[in-house]
């Protein structure tokens, strides 16, 4: 595995943090990048404009993705349209609590 820290950009915030996350080292590529990144920060994918490498290196391709080393800082860079549909609403079965053997009887 590969592991990254990544965050939100965020400038006018005064606490952001970064969270790790792991990649497969067989699957480094930037849509799995972009996928696993999204997932763990709850942010929606098409809202991403950006992922780039701090301090300054944006991110473009499979290549570029598999030179990352552990432990390097990533941010999402988001595009700036409705504020409140910039974070991803979890899907019925990844919320807790779901159970999807009972979202499948029948009457």
């Amino acid at each position: 595995e590969l592991v990254l820290k990544v965050r939100i950009q965020t400038p006018n915030l005064r606490e952001n943090d970064f969270i790790e996350i792991e990649l497969d080292r067989q699957e480094l590529t930037y849509k799995e990048l972009l996928r696993v990144s999204c997932h763990e920060l709850g942010v929606n994918p098409e809202h991403v404009q950006k992922i780039r490498k701090l301090p300054n290196t944006m991110l473009r391709k499979d290549k570029d993705v598999a030179r990352l080393q552990d432990f390097q800082e990533l941010e999402l860079v988001l595009t700036v349209s409705d504020k409140n549909s910039l974070f991803r609403v979890p899907t019925l079965s990844e919320q807790s609590g779901y159970n999807k053997k009972a979202s499948e009887l029948t009457y």
